[in-house]
């Protein structure tokens, strides 16, 4: 490690500690000398200079919080004498200009993907089934038994060896004691694939949730849309539909949301309607027949060459630390700078963390209006939360906060960092569709499947996550590359990290070499060359937002 400390932005009176410092020892960044007050630990902050009451904290250049004690020059920043607080914003002249990146070395590159009617080209090609209300959860946990294993998607847990064993022990008259003692090779527990009976298909997904029905009617329409999201989705060859009947969520409606999003949908949508077709065995045998023949269909396609700017690239965080804004997100930043210059989409979300950071983002908008609709969802958001005594000073969990996230806008101006510096070409509310080119906001809660889910529903085919902590976070139709912040975490996870950025943290490489190696990965990802943690676990995480305060 060249560095033991680091000041991220000129204007900053704090610096982040890249390594773990000692009360008394002294530490050097260009020209000036800090002698450490108390203990810092990595990815935690001390003062520069001697702050009073009162006074504003910097990071990233921008106000991320108030004094709420004085705190001298090598000083803990803490949340005992630190307290969030973020800039005031307003519409002003939108900038056009950036520093956009030198693409030579992708220029003309492709990824072999499925390539849809409508245009758009999937990195993945599944078949989803779906229900409209949850009372049909069950009848698609029937179909996913009668489906799964028998065409070859079932994933052999070797845990179940384990178990047997356990079970060995036990008859062999051991006592629990001993069976507690017993060296049981957990290393064994791999997953592994069975035979596919469509080879050219890569499963069948269940979407299972717990909406369609009670809430309001806003909640079923957000769900018909975001589900026609899903079906419409380029990874999805085609869907069968589970209604009961007498839901909020009705066909309609969902028909409806598919309309708005592709009216000349050509992929086949089977729906099927319980309390028309009365029994059950009435309902599955008929689901089953199309659904089996819409994958005989599905397995006529074939991976072919397309352009990089077929990739829309969701942004995800989870699980966030201190190297976060430093180490994982620049380097997505500059992944998604690469490819919106490549002429591909990216989507940043989870509004709550973009907190401190508005000004810049209104300023980066293409006009006045999208300016406008960001700030007023921004707001709009921030108020519902404050109604119901919360806000979005309160998004920072426990982990976060112990891992040297001690405000949302620290966590926020770091999170920011995966949307890179090309401008905003759109802003969308949830759970709008993907239409243009370049940059999109998309707003989200900042629950990391909840956000996840409405990225891939607004069309995101592969989706980059950022994590400090650890977090095995997946989608059911679309690859979820994990990017450690610290090779700590990625020496101690290697069974749900993908990637790695710890070495810019140790001095070994820089953010533009670890963005253009992303994207390297994000193109293997997306060709199928590559398979991703989540994928290989089956982590299908899948949970809508309703549209009440969710940070």
């Amino acid at each position: 490690m060249k560095n033991r400390i680091l000041k991220v932005h000129p204007q900053d009176n704090v610096v982040v500690a890249l390594s773990d410092l000692k009360a008394g020892e002294t530490v050097q960044l260009g020209s000036e000398t800090f002698t450490i007050l108390e203990d810092v630990a990595a990815k935690h902050k001390f003062a520069t200079v001697d702050l009073e009451i009162g006074d504003e904290v910097t990071m990233y250049g921008v106000l991320v919080g108030k004094a709420q004690k004085p705190i001298f020059r090598g000083g803990l920043i803490s949340t005992a004498n630190l307290k969030h607080a973020a800039g005031a914003y307003q519409l002003g002249e939108q900038r056009k200009d950036w520093p956009v990146p030198n693409v030579n070395g992708f220029s003309g590159r492709t990824f072999q993907g499925y390539h849809r009617a409508d245009g758009k080209v999937g990195t993945a090609n599944y078949w989803v089934v779906i229900p409209l209300v949850f009372c049909e959860n069950r009848n698609l946990e029937v179909l996913r038994e009668a489906l799964v294993d028998d065409l070859g998607y079932g994933r052999a847990h070797t845990y179940q060896l384990q178990t047997r064993e356990l079970v060995s022990l036990m008859r062999a008259g051991k006592t629990v004691e001993e069976i507690l003692q017993a060296d049981i090779d957990v290393e064994t527990a791999t997953l592994e694939k069975n035979q596919r009976l469509f080879p050219n298909v890569d499963g069948v997904k269940f979407l299972i949730h717990d909406g369609g029905c009670g809430g309001t009617r806003q909640d079923a329409q957000a769900l018909c849309g975001l589900l026609a999201g899903y079906i419409v989705h380029p990874n999805v060859s085609g869907a069968t539909v589970l209604s009961l009947g007498c839901q909020n969520a009705q066909v309609s409606m969902l028909k409806e949301e598919l309309a708005k999003r592709d009216p000349n949908l050509q992929k086949p949508v089977y729906v099927f309607e319980q309390q028309t077709m009365g029994t059950e065995s009435a309902l599955i045998s008929a689901a089953l027949k199309k659904t089996f023949a819409g994958l005989m269909q599905a397995n006529t396609l074939t991976r072919q060459p397309a352009p990089l700017s077929k990739i829309c690239l969701g942004l995800e965080c989870g699980g966030s630390d201190g190297f976060s804004g430093i180490s994982a997100n620049p380097t997505v930043g500059y992944t998604s700078d690469l490819l919106v210059t490549l002429g591909g989409s990216v989507i940043l979300s989870e509004f709550p963390e973009l907190c401190g950071v508005e000004q810049e983002l209104c300023d980066r908008c293409v006009d006045a209006p999208t300016a406008e609709r960001f700030s007023t969802l921004m707001s709009t958001y921030n108020e519902r939360a404050k109604a119901v005594g919360s806000g979005f000073d309160m998004n920072p969990s426990p982990g976060n906060i112990k891992d040297g996230l001690i405000t949302d806008a620290i966590k926020s101006a770091g999170a920011a960092k995966k949307g890179g510096t090309s401008p905003v070409t759109a802003v969308l509310d949830y759970p709008e569709m993907v239409t243009k080119p370049g940059l999109n906001l998309l707003c989200t809660p900042g629950n990391d499947v909840e956000s996840t889910t409405a990225e891939v529903g607004s069309g995101a085919n592969v989706v980059v996550f950022t994590t400090g902590l650890g977090t095995p976070t997946g989608n059911p139709i679309a690859p979820v590359i994990k990017i450690a912040t610290n090779t700590v975490l990625a020496k101690r996870m290697p069974d749900i990290i993908d990637f790695n950025t710890g070495t810019i943290i140790e001095g070994e490489e820089t953010i533009e070499e670890s963005g253009e190696r992303l994207l390297e990965y994000v193109i293997a990802v997306a060709s199928g060359e590559a398979e991703v943690a989540a994928v290989r676990h089956g982590q299908d995480d899948f949970i809508p937002w309703k549209r009440g305060v969710s940070l």
